[in-house]
């Protein structure tokens, strides 16, 4: 059918028919049609809407990313069929049947996640598919592969090539910011790609972006760690693994990260940016990713292995993850506690012994330092200042202002301290409450938006003492943040939790109680 076009400026990738029309092509909402520019032969495939009265008869709606693909003019006579499921969606069934996937229907899926080729609705049943049905290590292998495949690759002229990452589930763990310069200082190249937040309240990108720019193409990001040594970016826009930006769309709003497609999104990205050595952190704990050192110990092996059949050496470091790192959850909040950390602040001492464990790790592996002497050797480069000097080329190569300080880091206008509510010991910190509680305050899309903890577990207290801060952009944000607040109950000083069930909460300076 010959079709006059309308373009609209609508983001999703897909075209708008008169039900009229869709009748006569046989299609309905959420199908597929082919569209092809008469004027230059061009066709793609693009998602079906329909309507009754937005356009009439003889006419299709083209939505912009379309639009850009087939090159076509507002106006312009285009023709339009049905067009055939794709084949990926076969195999995304069997997936939901709990069958295993071979090479050749893993690198089917995600050309057709890359190409777009997916409705959201099948993306989606992708992802929950491999989270009820885990992938094994063949199939997590191929999706490795096919990820790095279906992007751009980083290749460096001279080796080697360091990297690291955490697995996450652990609030406020920031050390990237500390690590990468002090890599980065001792003369190695760590092109570091991030995620942004997809459990938590702020991905290593997020929080960069406070100090500078991280969007940049792969050519760009290998420019800049040959110029100043390190980088620390966001893996999205890079168009490296880019599959796995889409995964973390979908995973995002269900808290959910499938130990498969964990395994193969964080290999992947480490195996596209030319890595050859890379450190693991496994934060191990009760309310983590990762409940028990045993299980740790399985995770760790998991990744060895992939790195393996990849080619790449890994070490993997299992570290406490039962008490969020330093004491600052949220962008701006956890920026302004590594800059200060890398300006000379001697506390606090989580966050420093981590990020000294990683970086002594990493310079091991790549013999800069004799085993056993990386965290002597990290830990000089930070206070001798190498590292501080190093951040701020990596700020300023990214287009960021090099000159800023921790004190120039200012959280949100609205803040809300909560109080102890009595004498005592801090008996419980609850890590996903605190990552929710930051996120109903608005963070990681409002970086002024965290939680400052002001008594970790095992503090003790007196009545009246802050205990937490929470920090907003908007005062509804702080509102909601507050509610949830006294839902969750995210610490907890002794005595109370048996003293008022149920109704535990906390107070306010002036004596106002809400929410423990």
């Amino acid at each position: 059918m010959k079709l006059t076009t309308r373009l609209i400026d609508i983001g999703n990738r897909g075209v708008l028919l008169n039900a009229v029309d869709a009748r006569e092509i046989s299609v309905r909402d959420g199908d597929r049609v082919e569209v092809k520019n008469l004027a230059t032969g061009e066709t793609v495939s693009a998602f079906v809407d329909t309507t009754a009265t937005i356009i009439g008869p003889g006419t299709i709606g083209v939505y912009r990313p379309t639009q850009v693909r087939v090159d076509v003019l507002d106006g312009a006579e285009v023709e339009v069929r049905a067009a055939d499921r794709p084949a990926s969606l076969a195999y995304i069934k069997r997936k939901m049947d709990g069958q295993r996937l071979n090479k050749e229907e893993t690198y089917a899926i995600i050309k057709d996640v890359v190409a777009d080729d997916l409705s959201p609705s099948e993306l989606t049943a992708y992802i929950v598919s491999t989270y009820t049905n885990p992938l094994d290590m063949d199939e997590v292998e191929y999706l490795t592969r096919a990820m790095v495949d279906t992007g751009d690759q980083l290749r460096f002229p001279s080796y080697p090539i360091v990297d690291k990452h955490s697995i996450g589930g652990v609030p406020g763990n920031k050390i990237s910011l500390l690590v990468v310069p002090i890599v980065a200082a001792a003369g190695l190249k760590i092109p570091k790609t991030s995620s942004r937040a997809i459990t938590g309240a702020a991905g290593t990108a997020d929080l960069m972006e406070v100090l500078a720019p991280v969007e940049f193409t792969a050519t760009e990001v290998q420019q800049m760690t040959e110029k100043v040594g390190g980088v620390i970016v966001w893996g999205g826009a890079t168009n490296i693994a880019p599959a796995d930006d889409r995964f973390i769309t979908v995973e995002y709003p269900f808290k959910i990260d499938a130990r498969g497609q964990m395994l193969a999104s964080v290999m992947a990205k480490k195996y596209a940016v030319g890595a050859n050595l890379v450190a693991i952190d496994i934060p191990v704990g009760v309310q983590t990713k990762v409940p028990s050192v045993e299980e740790g110990h399985r995770l760790a092996r998991e990744f060895i292995d992939l790195g393996e059949r990849l080619g790449m050496r890994v070490e993997c470091a299992l570290t406490y993850g039962e008490s969020l790192v330093g004491r600052t959850i949220g962008p701006k909040v956890e920026v302004q506690e590594a800059l200060a950390v890398l300006e000379g602040a001697t506390e606090p001492n989580s966050l420093i012994q981590k990020s000294l464990s990683i970086a002594g790790i990493i310079l091991e592996m790549a013999g800069k330092a004799a085993p056993g002497q990386g965290y002597a050797l990290a830990q000089d480069i930070l206070a001798s200042g190498k590292a501080l000097a190093k951040m701020k080329e990596i700020i300023e190569v990214q287009g960021g202002n090099p000159a800023v300080t921790a004190a120039d880091i200012v959280p949100g206008t609205y803040q809300y301290v909560v109080n102890a509510p009595t004498t005592g010991y801090v008996i419980e910190l609850n890590n996903k409450a605190l990552i929710s509680l930051a996120r109903a305050a608005g963070a990681p899309q409002d970086q002024g938006a965290g939680v400052c903890i002001h008594a970790k577990k095992g503090t003790r207290v007196q009545a009246g003492e802050p205990i937490i801060t929470v920090y907003a952009d908007r005062k509804w944000r702080l509102q909601k943040a507050l509610e949830e607040g006294r839902r969750l109950m995210p610490v907890v000083v002794e005595g109370m939790l048996l003293d008022r069930v149920p109704g535990r909460h906390w107070t306010t300076r002036g004596g106002q109680q809400y929410g423990q």
